[in-house]
């Protein structure tokens, strides 16, 4: 009897221990979030904003590059196209350009939610920069928009792995890289005016990425901050959810300065953001401001600050994240200026 108890016991402290190996660990929003990592930003931003991308200027050999390595990025992560099975690319004839640049390209990929697949997220960053100077000097962009770049990719491939794990999006959210930002948001408004892969009826915020990774002097030796613009024009649902996501997850210092109406430098009616928020997209345009190497090829990837980058890169993630498996859509309460 001793033998058969001993033995009945041992049989359920096995089964107990299969069933628990075999159990998938519950994962919640933190653990992708821990996937975006400085070691990654860095990696891929010293091969981007590399002298082998020329930079990047739109048009140009150098752009062409860039748009393969972002492409392999999602065809690495089998993150797919909404274009065409295989085809990133959304081409934009020369005529478009006004005589400004070639043709070029937006990158395009997303991941297709899971309850309201035709409500959709987009975050964007603009793949361009402004290529050699006349004296050969190659101007790297590490910065503008390197870091806006790479912090989509690694944004990706955390939604990829929550998709993987059973925990995919609600929503839709595109991944869009555009093209000839730096001579007149082209890119963003040839998606946004000419050919939405989504329409913008059904877009519900858009979440622009361009620049965020320096440290402006305003905030020399201070701790991690980012500008917000633009999150409170059209809807003052978005502002409370950026504020709430930022509060309960990172707690960066949000400095609100160059959203105000009369500030000089205009800065929301200068990123790609724009072509969103004058359609009645709600937007977040997230910027760390100037700083001595804008536009010149000082702007390198030895002087980011990657453990900021991963921080702020994190930060999108998860308000993206939240925009994207809310019960409702943030609600537009104000009309595009």
């Amino acid at each position: 009897m001793k033998k058969l108890g001993f033995l009945l016991c041992a049989a359920i402290l096995l089964a107990s221990c299969s069933s628990s190996h075999n159990k998938k660990e519950k994962k919640d929003v933190t653990d992708y979030a821990k996937t975006i990592t400085q070691s990654e930003l860095k990696e891929m931003l010293y091969t981007y904003a590399s002298d082998e991308f020329e930079g990047r200027e739109t048009g140009e050999p150098g752009q062409k590059k860039a748009i393969e390595f972002i492409k392999k990025h999602y065809v690495d992560n089998k993150i797919p196209s909404p274009i065409a099975d295989g085809d990133y690319f959304q081409d934009i004839p020369e005529s478009y350009f006004n005589g400004r640049a070639k043709a070029s390209e937006n990158v395009l990929a997303f991941i297709k939610g899971s309850e309201k697949p035709d409500e959709v997220i987009v975050i964007s960053a603009h793949l361009d920069h402004i290529g050699i100077s006349s004296d050969g000097a190659i101007n790297n962009g590490a910065d503008d928009d390197g870091s806006g770049t790479v912090a989509i990719l690694e944004i990706a491939e955390a939604f990829k792995i929550a998709e993987k794990d059973g925990n995919g999006p609600k929503r839709s959210i595109l991944f869009l890289h555009v093209t000839g930002e730096e001579i007149g948001l082209f890119g963003s408004r040839y998606y946004t005016d000419v050919d939405p892969v989504f329409p913008l009826a059904n877009t519900v915020a858009n979440l622009n990425i361009d620049m965020i990774g320096r440290v402006d002097p305003k905030h020399e030796n201070g701790d991690n901050y980012l500008y917000l613009i633009g999150s409170d024009k059209l809807s003052q649902e978005l502002h409370e959810v950026s504020e709430a996501v930022n509060k309960k997850y990172v707690n960066l210092e949000l400095d609100y300065t160059y959203n105000d109406e009369n500030d000089p430098n205009r800065f929301y009616y200068r990123s790609d953001h724009y072509n969103f928020a004058k359609n009645n997209v709600p937007v977040i345009f997230y910027f760390n401001g100037t700083h001595a190497d804008y536009h010149r090829p000082s702007d390198t990837p030895d002087k980011i600050n990657y453990e900021f980058l991963e921080t702020r890169t994190q930060l999108i993630f998860y308000t993206a994240w939240e925009l994207a498996n809310r019960d409702e859509r943030v609600k537009v309460d104000l009309k595009a200026s």
